[in-house]
């Protein structure tokens, strides 16, 4: 949900404006041309110019070598480690993801359900180190995702048909695209405890999610990720295992927030 779109109090345009830009950066990474913005945000060109230098001004936003074209600035990673470092969820959160990759030797990820989709907030990478890992801050899919089925099954089948549209984004063939057909699977993971992405979000790779019921619904939810060649049924057990004991442990350390 863009920020024009939020219901509530009534909004100041150029405020609006500003969250949408830094939103569009944010989602695409690289240097971009004031046509390409301005074609994608819809504003006038003239106030989408002043409102880019702006923020060129105060750091929020960088430019390149010819001044033409415009990328995120470093504040917005100041603002972004910011919120990591003073979320009490992720401090407290800090030793059974240390704990979850020593037992299981896989990469470890801790997200928070953000509308449709689910944001990075804490990785562990995998002792066996075969593509780079999710980076802190990515946004996926829930409906594609262990963690995001995970958050999902906590919410009614109303709840969910609310939030998702009829027809969810294929990322491989292996992703469910059918919203009824995921909110069947939704309560087969309220049945047995954890979500499984079994290659419906990155090809190889299947993963394993639980979410952490200090709150209901639940907003954050803890995985671990297994390439598709080294998953033999014992190592899933065990994966599965050491999770169940990782949101008993979470539970318990984030009883209190």
């Amino acid at each position: 949900m863009s920020a024009s779109e939020t219901a509530g109090a009534p909004q100041v345009k150029s405020a609006v404006r500003t969250v949408e830009l830094l939103e569009f950066f944010a989602g695409r990474p690289g240097m971009h041309s004031l046509a390409d913005v301005q074609a994608a945000v819809g504003y006038p060109k003239s106030s989408l110019y002043m409102l880019l230098r702006t923020l060129v001004d105060l750091g929020w936003i960088e430019t390149d070598a010819t001044g033409t074209r415009y990328g995120i600035g470093v504040r917005a990673l100041l603002v972004g480690t910011s919120y990591i470092d003073g979320d009490e969820v992720v401090a407290a959160a800090r030793p059974t993801l240390d704990r979850l990759s020593d037992d299981t030797t896989e990469t470890i990820h801790l997200a928070r359900l953000d509308g449709t989709s689910v944001v990075y907030l804490a990785t562990r990478a995998s002792e066996h180190y075969l593509r780079p890992f999710t980076r802190v801050g990515r946004r996926l899919p829930a409906h594609s995702t262990s963690l995001g089925k995970a958050l999902l099954a906590t919410h009614t089948d109303e709840q969910v048909r609310k939030l998702l549209p009829e027809t969810l984004e294929r990322l491989t063939e292996h992703t469910i695209t059918d919203r009824e057909r995921l909110i069947e699977e939704l309560h087969e993971v309220r049945e047995r405890g954890y979500a499984v992405d079994r290659e419906e979000n990155t090809l190889g790779l299947s993963c394993f999610g639980v979410a952490i019921p200090y709150r209901t619904p639940a907003r954050d939810a803890v995985s671990c990720s297994v390439p598709v060649a080294r998953l033999t049924p014992a190592h899933e057990q065990l994966v599965k295992e050491a999770l169940s004991d990782a949101r008993d442990r979470l539970a318990m350390a984030t009883r209190h927030l």
